[in-house]
Parts: C-alpha cells; sequence; structure tokens
C-alpha cells in the first residue's frame, strides 16, 4: 500500500476536507501491514473503493419559519458502504454539518457498525440546521421538509438513519412521521423512535452504557478495578449522561461535565439528583454548564476544557477531536491510566500518538462508543420480528456486543511487549470484515 499516494489522489478530490482526510489516514496506517500481506487486496483496489462514499446526497431544505418567513438549509446523506448490510448511521443537525465531517463519520460508522458483528453497512447525514432555539412547530416544519427529499432513499433494508447531534427523540419523531405518511407503511426505516412507536429501551442511554462496558473490561484485562476511580466527562447530552449513569453504577466517580462555555468540577461526584439535573440542564441551560455550578456549588472553569484535572480516567464525549496534544500533556503529567473516546474522533492524531507512546490504556470512538449503533441495531431486529425487548435483555445483548468487541481489538492489537493497541486493534478487526465481504461480491 502506498499511503502517501493514496492521500494524495484522495485530498485532490477532496480538497480541504481534514476531518475526513484524518481519519482516513489513521486508519491507512493502522492496517498497512496487514494489507500488504493479502495482494488480492491491493489488485481489486479495495483500499481505493473503500475511502470512496458509494453516494453523496445532497439538497435544499426550504422551510417557514413561526414569523413565516422563507428559511433554507442544506441536507445531506453520505451512503458510505454497505458491503455487510444495509447502510446505518446517524443524521446530525447543527451548524458545523459540512460534507467533510460527515464522510469522515460516515467512513468512521462503515468500521464501527462492522466491529458490532451485526449486519450493518456505513453512512452519515444531516443538516446546516440548529435546532437550538426554535420551536416545536419550527423543528417539525423542517424535519418534514427535510424527509420530503430524503425519503426515496432510505427503507428497512436499503438505509437506516438514526439520530446524533440535535436529532433526539423529538426530531426522530417528527421525521418518522413524515416517512410514514409518504411511504404508507410502519417500517424499521428509522432508529432511536419512541418506545410507542417502535423504539427500543435503553437507547438513549445505550452509547454512554457501551463505553463503560469497553472500558471496564480495558481495565479488566490488566487486573484494575474501576471501583472508586476518579472519571473525567466531557459533553452533557445523552452520551456522557448515559456514562455518568454507568460509571456511578460500577463504583466511580464522575467529576466533571462540560459544555461550549466551560466545565464544572464536582469532586464529590456527579451522582443521584445531579445526572437528573443533567436532563433538565440539557432542555434549558442553551449548551451551557455553569447553572450546575450555580445549582449543587461547584467549581466552574470558563472556557476550559476538564483534561486539566487529575483523574484516573479520561471520557471525550463531546466532538470531534476535543483532545489535543496539549490536554494529552496534563492528562499523562498528572498520570492517567485510561483514556476512552466515546465521542467520535475524539483524541487528535497527537493526543493518541502519545497515548500509545506512553502504553497507556487508549479506546479508539470505533470500537468504544459503538454501543448506540449497537443497540440502534437491536431495535430494527426487534422491529423486523414485530417485538420488544425488556431493558434487562438489551442491556445484556449491548453488554456481550461490547465484549465482542474488545476481544476483536485485542486479537489484531496486542503487540509483542503484551501492551493492546486498541486504535490498531479495532480498525485492523472492522477493515478484514468489510474487505473480505468485498471481495466476495466482486468489482461492484
Amino acid at each position: 500500500m502506498k499511503i502517501n499516494q493514496i492521500m494524495y489522489d484522495l485530498e485532490a478530490r477532496h480538497p480541504g476536507e481534514a476531518e475526513f482526510l484524518q481519519a482516513v489516514k489513521e486508519v491507512l496506517l493502522s492496517i498497512e501491514d496487514i494489507y500488504n500481506q493479502h495482494p488480492e487486496f491491493e489488485k481489486a483496489k479495495i483500499i481505493e473503493r473503500l475511502v470512496e462514499p458509494d453516494r453523496i446526497f445532497t439538497f435544499k431544505v426550504p422551510w417557514v419559519d413561526d414569523r413565516g418567513e422563507v428559511q433554507l438549509n442544506i441536507g445531506y446523506r453520505i451512503q458510505f458502504n454497505n458491503a455487510i448490510g444495509p447502510y446505518k448511521g446517524g443524521l446530525r443537525f447543527h451548524p458545523s454539518v459540512n460534507l467533510s465531517i460527515l464522510k469522515f463519520l460516515g467512513f468512521e460508522q462503515t468500521f464501527k457498525n462492522s466491529l458490532t458483528t451485526l449486519p450493518m453497512g456505513g453512512a452519515k447525514g444531516g443538516s446546516d440546521f440548529n435546532p437550538k432555539g426554535k420551536s416545536d412547530n419550527e423543528v417539525m416544519r423542517f424535519c418534514q421538509a427535510f424527509m420530503l427529499e430524503l425519503w426515496r432513499h432510505v427503507g428497512p433494508d436499503t438505509d437506516i438513519p438514526a439520530g446524533d447531534i440535535g436529532v433526539g427523540a423529538r426530531e426522530i419523531g417528527y421525521i418518522y412521521g413524515m416517512y410514514r405518511k409518504l411511504v404508507r407503511k410502519n417500517t424499521g426505516t428509522f432508529t432511536g423512535k419512541g418506545l410507542e412507536f417502535g423504539g427500543s429501551l435503553i437507547r438513549p442511554e445505550a452509547t454512554g452504557f457501551g463505553g463503560l462496558y469497553f472500558v471496564n473490561q480495558m481495565l479488566h484485562d490488566k487486573g484494575i478495578d474501576i471501583k472508586g476511580k476518579t472519571v473525567a466527562i466531557s459533553g452533557f447530552g445523552n452520551v456522557a449522561w448515559g456514562a455518568a449513569i454507568k460509571a456511578t453504577e460500577m463504583g466511580a466517580k464522575v467529576v466533571t461535565i462540560s459544555g461550549p462555555d466551560g466545565y464544572v468540577y464536582d469532586p464529590d461526584g456527579i451522582s443521584g439528583e445531579k445526572i437528573d439535573y443533567m436532563l433538565e440542564l440539557r432542555a434549558t441551560a442553551n449548551d451551557e454548564v455553569k447553572p450546575y455550578a450555580d445549582e449543587f456549588g461547584v467549581q466552574f472553569f470558563a472556557g476550559k476544557r476538564p483534561w486539566e484535572q487529575k483523574v484516573d480516567i479520561a471520557l471525550p464525549c463531546a466532538t470531534q477531536n476535543e483532545v489535543d496534544a496539549n490536554d494529552a500533556k496534563m492528562l499523562i503529567a498528572n498520570g492517567v491510566t485510561c483514556v476512552a473516546e466515546i465521542s467520535n474522533m475524539g483524541c487528535t492524531p497527537e493526543a493518541i500518538d502519545m497515548f500509545i507512546v506512553h502504553k497507556l490504556l487508549y479506546g479508539p470512538g470505533k470500537a468504544v462508543n459503538a454501543g448506540g449503533v449497537a443497540t440502534s441495531g437491536l431495535e430494527m431486529t426487534q422491529n423486523a420480528m414485530h417485538i420488544s425487548w425488556t431493558a434487562e435483555e438489551v442491556d445484556a445483548k449491548l453488554k456481550q456486543i461490547m465484549v465482542s468487541i474488545h476481544d476483536q481489538c485485542v486479537k489484531y492489537g496486542k503487540e509483542p511487549d503484551g501492551y493492546i493497541n486498541y486504535m490498531k486493534g479495532a480498525n485492523i478487526a472492522g477493515f478484514m470484515k468489510v474487505a473480505r465481504a468485498m471481495m466476495a461480491q466482486g468489482i461492484v
């Protein structure tokens, strides 16, 4: 594999798409050795085919706000790869949404879904629409306008979107309602639905729950008990909320959450009513966490990130590249034991290199946060069977999937000195399944 040439050609076709190019390069560097052991991959141009999306839909979304004024946003759906199953990936509504971010997420989703052991391909989509500050009626009108274009390209065995940043139960409800009206069918085309119309129990918590199951497995393999460990978490949405719940259940102490305004440090631990307050905070605080500090009388650090605190475990739960080299230096200097991305590509390449050089337990997002899409896959199964499982049944299946993902990472990531390079292991395990499926199906 000639990585430099592949990256040069890819950047020529996708200039300036920094997030997408970063995600591709990370995977190529990890899989280079094993790829070179398979000349049949080179002959079939597996990598060249894999780094390009199958197709990209881009469309305008006109809608009318509460003042009667016409607004215009851009909608996207990236169907990246469906070699192992129908396209599966979330929809993100946020002003930062662009093709680079969605392609990076769709590319990552392909390997993440492969790791789950479930038959799901990779996709991502969304819009630069911002639901913050919009009325329910405005969000409904936007979602309906969005689906008027997208509905032709999705289906229970074709492409199954879910939620992501800015797309929660409310948005999925409006989106699914319009889809159902247009196709005149009740199907499992969307996941993250309400429990009343086909949703799965523990789906909102699943990404955070799965992340902690993976982290616990990492620690367990090193003979470390998570009980009593201190944990820094970023963000305060569904992912951070689920992570805080499960970490506390396991006996760890979560001491930070964060938002765009800064972070709070709660040395007594974020548990009980404080975790419940995170839901209230998300509904009313306009992306700010300072009200938590005011409510519970703890420290607030304006404009800063929580990685400067001395903790045992650091869990990025917010967005991409939120842990940089300087953050990594502080975490390492403070004696952190484990860093695991529950957000997608939460650490910069420089930070990841530092964690691996220092032989820390580092878990990449495509493995650690796969619990969310895994539970979406379980929702698809329940829909197809026209049944509902209990929360205990879903949770047990989720835990089993996360343990399986961990085992795959160990299989491919264990180095001669015994260190587990989870990034390498996750990338190789995810890639090999997709590559073999592509080989078996010919040049299509």
